[in-house]
Formats: structure tokens, sequence, C-alpha cells
């Protein structure tokens, strides 16, 4: 009998909406064994009969546009437990030094017991996208806050471009951070989904990045190119979602158009409204692709535009985030003349890059 992950993905095929993929089968049979693992709220366990404990969690890694947050959504839709929670591992871990500080302010000893516990309660199974640490602050608390997750109970299914071994590679002290390595080797299903095709870049073959002018004609193509690169159907384009972005501080982005680690925003809800590197930093690690209408040209008199533009690019370069834009103009002559065209130059010169076919088969979420 076949599982709930592999009866997702098998009438993804018959529809024509996946290729068999032997790479991606192995990440499958592996979501399986997670589902009808013994664990709380396991439907699939209880009907399998499984009284021995199961794996904790399965960590997929491999190359960039693999299909592992793919398989990871059906894996979220599909597995039988209640609460859950699918989250970009990098917001779930601003909330967790959060809620440290909080627990050490109200004095409670060690903060990591009574904070698993806290995550424990609100979801037992925990979908992460794109693990990678790069903070050591990240790296110290890690393997004791998961491992008393899993002690919990809770099931984690995470996405990554590393190994295991690999993640906090040359990091600080990073000897205190191999046991959290051991946790995952041990506890959970470890599989590399290193299929030969990158289905993410594959999206975007013959799709142009960059259209001028801004009007009809360039948006139409950007909302082709939208509908390509997530598998949308183009007849239900009124129902695409928007999406409400903790960008830190208490505050929120509305994202217009969000599905499938694409974005779609205006250049004036970027760059017109008082927004600063915290904003766009969350942006870059949300999303792997994003796609901006209405970029005018800009000068002097929209310097404090052009400067939060500058920003934009920056954090997006950073995060290899795949950007497609509508604008007035090239890139070299966004900011031709006057005061502060000096300083745009570099941003220039990284938007020429982000358009070569190196920088869109990079990973995304790679810090250089």
């Amino acid at each position: 009998m076949s599982g709930p992950v592999r009866v997702a993905y098998d009438a993804l095929i018959a529809a024509n909406e996946l290729k068999p993929d032997p790479a991606q089968q192995r990440a499958v049979a592996a979501l399986d064994r997670l589902a009808v693992s013994k664990g709380p709220g396991g439907f699939f366990a209880k009907l399998f009969g499984q009284t021995e404990d199961g794996p904790a969690g399965a960590y997929l890694w491999g190359g960039v546009g693999r299909g592992k947050s793919m398989l990871m959504d059906l894996a979220f839709e599909q597995i039988d437990i209640t609460p859950k929670r699918r989250v970009h591992f990098h917001e779930f871990m601003l909330q967790t030094h959060s809620r440290l500080r909080k627990a050490r302010e109200r004095e409670e000893g060690d903060p990591i017991e009574p904070v698993a516990e806290q995550i424990a309660g609100e979801a037992r199974l925990l979908c992460f996208d794109e693990m990678q640490v790069t903070n050591p602050a990240d790296a110290m608390i890690l393997s004791r806050l998961f491992g008393k997750l899993l002690d919990q109970g809770v099931k984690v299914v995470t996405t990554s471009n590393r190994c295991p071994n690999d993640l906090y590679k040359g990091g600080l002290n990073r000897d205190l951070f191999v046991p959290f390595i051991h946790l995952i080797q041990q506890k959970m299903l470890v599989v590399e989904v290193d299929g030969p095709t990158d289905y993410r870049l594959d999206r975007l073959t013959g799709v142009e990045v960059w259209h001028v002018p801004n009007g009809p004609e360039a948006t139409a193509d950007l909302s082709r190119a939208f509908f390509q690169l997530t598998d949308y159907p183009v007849e239900d384009r009124a129902k695409v979602p928007s999406e409400e972005l903790d960008v830190g501080g208490g505050r929120t982005l509305r994202v217009p158009k969000s599905l499938k680690g694409v974005a779609v925003f205006s250049f004036k809800r970027l760059c017109g409204e008082p927004r600063g590197a915290a904003d766009y930093l969350a942006i870059a690690r949300r999303y792997h692709t994003i796609i901006i209408v209405g970029i005018p040209v800009m000068g002097p008199e929209l310097r404090n535009e052009a400067a939060r533009f500058v920003t934009l690019i920056d954090a997006f370069y950073d995060h290899k985030v795949k950007l497609l834009a509508a604008a007035d103009a090239e890139p070299e002559r966004l900011y031709p003349a006057g005061d502060g065209s000096f300083e745009f130059q570099r941003t220039v010169s990284r938007l020429k890059e982000m358009r070569s076919a190196k920088y869109l088969a990079e990973g995304h979420g790679t810090v250089t």
C-alpha cells in the first residue's frame, strides 16, 4: 500500500505536472516512512500497525531547483499530524531567539526547555525551508533545541542546499555545533535529492528577465513568467494568494502575489515607502524569485527611492534572489545623471550580473 505522500506524488505525475524522477522518488519513500512512523496524531501509524519508534524527521538536501521544497510541501499537506507548521528556517530562528530573550527576562533558568515546550505545543510537525546555518548564535542552540523538540515527539522535515556535514562549515566554535549534525544523522532520514534536472532553472529557460519599457506588454510577459515559474493554472489567476510577510519589529509587509517562493511587488510598494535593510533582508530570505513592476528612471528628485532600490538590490544579490522586472530603461540608464549617479553604478553592475546564466543557476540563500 502506498503512503500518503506517494499517492499525492503519483497523482501529480499522472496529471503531467511532474516527470518521474528517481531522486525525488527516494525522498517520497523517506517522507512516507516518516508519515507512518510512531508519533502523535499518526493515523497512518495506526493503520499500518506500527509499534516501534520510527524516524523523527527527514532532511532533504541537494542542488537548487531539484524539487526539495515541492516535496516538503507534499509532506506538509499529506502527513496526518496536527497542529503543524511550515516556515522558512531563518524566520523560525528569529522567532526562537525572541522567545529565548523573553524567557531569560522572566529568569526561568535554562530558557531552552520552556521554549521547546512552547514550540512543541504549537506544532507536532515542523517543516523548514532552506536550512542553512551562518549565525553563531543559531549554531550554539540548535543541538539542544532540536534535541528537546524531538524528545517531545515533534517531527521535522527540512530542506537544505548542503549535506549535514557541511552545515556551518568553517563557523566559529563549530565543535559546539557538531552534536546537531549527529542528531540529524541519527534521528532523521537524510536523502540527497540529486536529480539531473534543475527544474527551477528549466522554468526560466526562454524567460526574459528585464523588460523595457513599463506598460501592458511588459506586465503581460511578467504575468506569463509568474505562472510558468509556479506551475499555476493561468485560468486561476484571480485566486493567486497574497501574504503578510513578517519583516521584524512587529511590522508586516503585504505581498500582493506569493506562490511557491515567487513574489510580485511594485516598485512603489518596495521603494516608494519608508523601508530599510531589515525589510529587504526579510524579502530576500523568504523568496527565491521576485518580480518587480514599475521601476522608473531615477535622478536626484528620486534620491530616497534610488537609495532604497540600491539597498534592495544588495539584499537580493547577496542572497542570490532571481529578479524579473519591468522598467523604463535598461540598468545602465536607470540613474543616468546627477548627484548620486556615480554611487548607483555598483547597482547597475549587479543588475547586469543578475541576468547572467551563471547567476541564475546559483542556489538561493548562498551568501558569499
